[in-house]
Parts: C-alpha cells; sequence; structure tokens
C-alpha cells in the first residue's frame, strides 16, 4: 500500500516538475516577445517595486530570488546598462549597495505585467492537459493541507 502511494506521490512531482518547465520556457518566450524582460528580471522589477521606496539591499534581494552574489551582481549591472534599475551605496552599511527601481524600470514594468499575466493564464489553461491539472491539483491539495497543518500548530497556545 505505502508503495503505491509513494509511486503515485513520485508521479505527481515528476508531472509537476516537467509542466512547470514547459510552462517557464513558454512564459519566458511570451515575456522576452513582449517586452525583452527576461524572467530575472522580470522579478527584479516586481520585487523592487513593492519594496519601500522601491529599494532593497543586494543581499536581501538576492536572497528572495536564490540567486548567488555574483549571479545577482551580473544582473542587475545588465539592468543598469537598460537603464531600468540603478545601484547606489546602502546608507545603513557602507559595504553594502541597494538596487533601486528608475522610473524607466517601473514604466517597463507596468508595460510587461499585463502581457505576462495574460500569456500564464493563457499558458495554463491551454497548455495542461486533463492529467496535468488533476496531477497538479492533487499536489496543491496536499500542499494546502500540509500547510493548513503547520498553521494550526504554530498558531496553538504554548504549554503553561
Amino acid at each position: 500500500m505505502t508503495e503505491s502511494l509513494d509511486a503515485e506521490r513520485m508521479a505527481c512531482w515528476r508531472a509537476y516538475i516537467e509542466a512547470s518547465q514547459r510552462l517557464f520556457t513558454q512564459l519566458e518566450d511570451d515575456l522576452r516577445a513582449d517586452s525583452e524582460l527576461s524572467f530575472a528580471d522580470y522579478h527584479v522589477l516586481v520585487l523592487l517595486s513593492e519594496a519601500p521606496g522601491q529599494r532593497l539591499r543586494m543581499g536581501e534581494l538576492a536572497g528572495r530570488l536564490v540567486f548567488s552574489p555574483s549571479r545577482l551582481t551580473y544582473q542587475i549591472s545588465s539592468m543598469q546598462k537598460r537603464g531600468l534599475v540603478a545601484r547606489e551605496s546602502c546608507p545603513d552599511d557602507r559595504r553594502g549597495s541597494e538596487a533601486v527601481l528608475t522610473a524607466t524600470g517601473l514604466l517597463t514594468l507596468r508595460e510587461a505585467a499585463p502581457h505576462h499575466l495574460r500569456s500564464a493564464r493563457t499558458h495554463l489553461m491551454d497548455d495542461l492537459d486533463d492529467a496535468e491539472v488533476a496531477c497538479l491539483t492533487r499536489v496543491f491539495e496536499r500542499l494546502g493541507r500540509r500547510l493548513g497543518a503547520d498553521r494550526d500548530v504554530s498558531s496553538t497556545p504554548a504549554d503553561k
């Protein structure tokens, strides 16, 4: 019984990974065609647009993007050349720096976001077959139950 459950879980996760990779590739292609932004560019702009003062310390930005410091430095330099972001000294830490969203970056994000959201909806609706939808639904239901259980455990008062 356990072996069949483990096999089903593995099949679900494999289908999830394959569908995610295919969707990511399609979304990346659409995003580049509409706005000449990569997914990484788009996510940097989104994170900066949501940050207080539209700026984030490089270390915090790297952590949110799961980028290595060298990868983030390359990404920010590339975006800086295109005028999407600026890099400034961090007033709180002389050794550090911050990425700052520019007016051009904000305008680019505003123009790209509706195309990206439309693309995501289109690919999610059109490019997954029924088996993939069923598999992803099971994965997300399990994840939701797991998160709900974790939330219930963390919200119970500590024993006195």
